[in-house]
């Protein structure tokens, strides 16, 4: 069976699914619901007095927040709970084509619901002149979003065999996405590498990882002993480092020169890859009409390593 044969076979057994079952109707009427009624009560559509859909778009990251995890969380938790997984993955498929039949297949669902918002851009073209290439553009950004969204859900649902804490899971990580490069969170985070609280966080935070990384290099290669009083002398020496860490800039030769300089450029490094890695600076571009490589390789990447990681996990069960 090729390659794509046995993909499309996965795609149209899920797509099936989704229309057999409430959950293509619910989420559909929702989805139109919801996005009508914050671009024309919340969005400030008419008071904007542009002919766009600008506030149409502005809603959609936190829309999708809870609706694509809603649709994802039963991608692998419902295979595990009627423990039809084990006998999907006994099928002459490769586990890939699996992942990447039920993921296509979700987010060809996600974009049928997008494409019956067909009605905004008829208002707006209606009631001005809109830019049609800004309109497509911010369509583009929308389904790819959607996508990323949908990947991260597959995550998380082969993870977990209970479809709520596959779908709170998918929220949060779907949140941290988006909280990190919302406006308000932004302007916090720029200036977060000037407190002086915030580096010696960072410092104790960074002493508490690179322990427990080493603790665990130590243990695989036999290094280390696992007992439990070789635990509790490492991690006591990690706490008084930690303390250390909170007030590194109070000791001495700690606090000036080079090594102060290093903690800055870290801090100032961790938040400005924080905001690159949200969503929002990458959509909000799209939406505006620019269509940057950078920012479609973004969604593509999120989407390979959420699906990579479902294979891994699916494997790691199947063995």
């Amino acid at each position: 069976m090729s390659i794509l044969r046995s993909t499309w076979t996965i795609t149209k057994r899920e797509l099936a699914a989704y229309f057999a079952s409430p959950v293509a109707y619910v989420f559909t009427c929702f989805f139109l619901l919801l996005s009508a009624s914050f671009t024309f009560l919340l969005g400030g559509f008419f008071p904007r007095n542009e002919a766009s859909l600008a506030a149409f778009f502005l809603w959609h990251p936190w829309l999708y927040m809870f609706l694509v995890p809603a649709v994802g969380m039963r991608l692998w938790s419902e295979e595990r709970r009627l423990g039809t997984l084990e006998l999907l993955l006994t099928m002459p498929i490769n586990t890939s084509h699996a992942v990447l039949g039920k993921f296509l297949a979700g987010w060809l669902f996600l974009g049928f619901a997008l494409v019956l918002t067909f009605p905004m851009v008829i208002t707006v073209a209606a009631l001005g002149d809109p830019d049609g290439g800004v309109i497509a553009c911010g369509y583009i950004g929308s389904f790819l979003m959607s996508g990323a969204f949908l990947a991260i859900s597959s995550m998380t649902s082969s993870m977990t065999r209970n479809q709520v804490i596959s779908f709170i899971l998918s929220v949060v990580i779907c949140f941290l996405l988006i909280l990190a490069g919302w406006s308000p969170v932004t302007s916090v985070l720029v200036k977060l590498y000037e407190s002086v609280w915030f580096l010696r966080l960072l410092v104790a935070a960074l002493v508490v990882f690179l322990s427990a990384v080493v603790l665990a290099v130590l243990r695989v290669t036999s290094v280390l002993a696992g007992s439990r009083r070789v635990s509790l002398a490492w991690w006591g020496c990690t706490a008084v480092l930690t303390l250390v860490g909170l007030f590194w800039d109070r000791i001495g030769f700690l606090g000036k020169g080079a090594i102060r300089g290093g903690v800055e450029l870290l801090a100032a490094s961790l938040v400005d890859f924080a905001v690159k890695v949200s969503v929002m600076g990458h959509f909000d571009a799209m939406q505006r009409g620019v269509v940057d490589l950078r920012d479609l390789l973004y969604f593509l990447t999120v989407m390979v390593f959420a699906l990579f990681t479902t294979g891994v996990m699916l494997k790691t069960r199947r063995a």
